[in-house]
């Protein structure tokens, strides 16, 4: 057994998240060493009390070089022995697995961690584990690309392999439609996969995951799809499903399948199904060995008392190598919109139900948590605070591009 007094374990944050994960490092006594980007330096907010060291690296918006931040991953090796390299944000998810094969530290390799960030590799895997997936094909072989469209009636996703959330994502209607948009894509087409768009809703299932076993799990569904909001605007909102449905019992189930065929072994994983409504198959669309993002965590927390990132870090520092175990959670039922605000700092206290449990801090960002026993009380408040979003806050600015070079 690992003394925790004596595991240093390096955090990898090219975006300001996690601070309940270094926390919770520091509570069972870890020693934390964070690398960030140097653009955060005089931005981000980090909870510093929980932190040994803070070292800054390079970035072009975020995006390090993976041989400078090897070099100086390496260096600070030299005079810490560091036990355990995590990713705070999906972005570094590659690049911690990159740095763990080259300094032998445990944990996921790049081979398996390109299965929970690759939305190619993850179908392919998926696929070959048995789950059902929409029809897809890799942007490599345009005559393979040529059957597929002739194959698989539109319209189509065209999807970056390793982007963020809705980032990059385009749907496409018709052939003529697809190759003006592959062709500008130049060198970064093999970046992409073209898929099957599915009719249907989208949920999502937050787990925890300790030696292969899947300790903690939660259904959620989205009210529109991400993507939808992302391109087309309007309110985010998701919210904890009723457990005693049989919908639940399916997603809960079809992600343990999920986590079995990819091979996750032990951390946190966020991942989004869509049910479709032609005849209510679930098919898997994506994953991730991290938390969910979008404030999430704080809506599992709200239903469930169990803080992700806290979770996670115990289960890091456990390693395989000790017990680990999740308190029993409470069996609550919340409810997470977000909205962006045409307001600077948006007023939100005439949302005044005592079910409101969390309220967004952020400029030009409007966001509530509601939580009740009653799954039916979430869903009438969510629908009733939607609408009075729309009219008292919202706004809508078009989403990032994926990067073409």
């Amino acid at each position: 057994m690992e003394d925790v007094k004596q595991l240093t374990i390096l955090c990898l944050a090219s975006y300001e998240k996690g601070h309940e994960f270094l926390r919770q490092c520091r509570r069972q006594g870890a020693r934390v060493v964070l690398l960030t980007s140097q653009s955060l330096k005089d931005k981000a907010q980090w909870p510093v009390e929980s932190i040994d060291e803070i070292f800054y690296m390079a970035d072009d918006n975020g995006k390090w070089d993976r041989e400078q931040l090897l070099n100086a991953v390496s260096y600070l090796a030299r005079s810490r022995e560091i036990n355990r390299i995590v990713p705070l944000d999906d972005f570094d998810v590659e690049v911690a697995a990159y740095l763990r094969e080259h300094l032998r530290v445990p944990g996921m390799g790049e081979t398996r961690a390109h299965y929970f960030r690759d939305k190619l590799a993850m179908r392919m895997q998926a696929r070959e584990g048995g789950l059902a997936v929409p029809d897809f094909v890799h942007v490599l072989n345009h005559g393979r690309v040529n059957r597929f469209i002739d194959r698989v009636p539109g319209p189509w996703v065209l999807k970056p392999r390793s982007m963020a959330g809705a980032i990059g994502i385009r749907k496409v209607h018709s052939k003529d439609e697809i190759w003006p948009i592959v062709d500008e894509l130049g060198d970064m087409q093999s970046h992409y996969l073209l898929e099957r768009f599915v009719p249907g809703d989208i949920f999502h299932v937050d787990s925890i995951i300790y030696e292969r076993e899947v300790l903690f799990a939660i259904a959620s569904g989205y009210g529109r799809p991400p993507m939808e909001v992302s391109h087309e605007g309007g309110i985010f909102t998701t919210r904890i499903l009723d457990r005693q449905s049989e919908l639940t019992r399916r997603l809960v189930d079809t992600n343990s399948a999920v986590m079995s065929a990819l091979g996750m072994l032990r951390g946190v994983s966020h991942t989004e199904f869509i049910v479709s409504h032609a005849d209510a198959t679930i098919y898997f669309l994506e994953t991730s060995a991290r938390v969910g993002g979008a404030h999430i965590a704080d809506l599992v927390e709200a239903a469930s008392g169990l803080n992700l990132w806290a979770e996670w870090a115990k289960v890091e520092i456990a390693g395989g190598k000790s017990t680990y175990a999740v308190a029993p959670p409470r069996e609550d039922y919340a409810g997470l919109l977000v909205s962006l605000a045409k307001q600077e700092h948006p007023d939100t206290s005439s949302y005044n139900d005592p079910e409101v449990v969390w309220r967004m801090d952020k400029r030009h960002h409007a966001g509530l948590i509601v939580r009740s026993p009653s799954h039916a009380r979430v869903q009438e408040l969510i629908a009733s605070y939607t609408g009075r979003f729309a009219s008292d806050f919202m706004a809508y600015v078009p989403p990032r591009s994926a990067p073409t070079e």
